[in-house]
């Protein structure tokens, strides 16, 4: 069976001369990759906006009773925060994400703006050939057949990190947590694929790490493809075998049949 364990965040800041540590979200994930989780996730709420902000990761003390379920970010000297965005206390299911996140003025309060088209375009055929490399590598699924994935895919179909979890959205944090801790955001020149059905909250977070182009196994919603449409995303649903479908940003994908939406 396919683990489920709550991970508590915490961010720790240096203010008035001692540390101060709050708790910023309890989100239900299979454990492993917890750092790349928690910095993923601060950075899609805006709370992390560079690598060098943060001074270490680490988990708490050996004193807690839960030791590895609580992950400590702790931001270095001269880091300030917005106190509002601390305190939001968010609480993340494995099914549906964060709790009450269902605007695109929130997005855009955010300060996020629509992506440039940019260079990089992918051939219809290569388009339709990720999900089949995302589940070769899907070893966790493999054994439980119950667990979601994420991957981050290079212009020629190059699977660069993948990483698994019972939240789609925790994949999706995970693998965006790995690249700005690795220094690579924004990931402008990378392709977001993912297992299951694509929500509004996947697509935020691909936004805000830069991602031009989201496929997924699955359906999208409504509110995934409008926000997708809004921002100049690529949103690909549906992907298996020969063929997909292009909701929006279809001009990244040559050779494909089909009209937008």
């Amino acid at each position: 069976m396919a683990v489920e364990e709550p991970l508590e965040i915490r961010v720790e800041t240096l203010e008035a001369g001692r540390r101060v540590s709050r708790s910023v979200s309890v989100t239900m994930r299979t454990p492993g990759h917890d750092f790349e989780l928690a910095a993923g996730f601060l950075f899609a709420e805006g709370i992390l906006r560079f690598r060098d902000q943060v001074r270490e990761i680490a988990y708490c003390s050996a004193e807690e009773p839960q030791e590895y379920n609580l992950v400590s970010v702790r931001l270095r000297e001269g880091v300030v925060l917005d106190p509002g965005l601390l305190s939001r206390n968010f609480y993340t299911s494995s099914s549906c994400g964060v709790c009450g996140k269902a605007s695109l003025e929130a997005v855009e309060i955010k300060g996020c703006e629509p992506l440039v088209s940019g260079a990089l375009r992918l051939e219809g055929d290569l388009v339709a050939r990720l999900p089949e490399v995302l589940r070769g590598g899907q070893a966790a699924f493999q054994r439980t057949g119950g667990i979601h994935a994420a991957g981050l895919f290079d212009a020629g179909g190059g699977l660069r990190t993948l990483r698994e979890d019972v939240g789609r959205h925790n994949a999706v944090d995970k693998v965006v947590g790995h690249a700005l801790l690795e220094g690579e955001t924004p990931l402008h020149e990378r392709v977001l694929v993912v297992s299951g059905r694509t929500s509004f909250e996947i697509m935020q977070k691909a936004l805000v790490a830069g991602i031009p182009v989201v496929v997924a196994v699955g359906a999208p919603s409504s509110l995934a493809v409008d926000m997708a449409r809004r921002f100049n995303m690529t949103l690909v649903g549906f992907a298996r075998g020969a063929v997909f479908n292009v909701y929006a940003g279809g001009e990244r994908i040559l050779d494909w049949e089909g009209v937008d939406g």
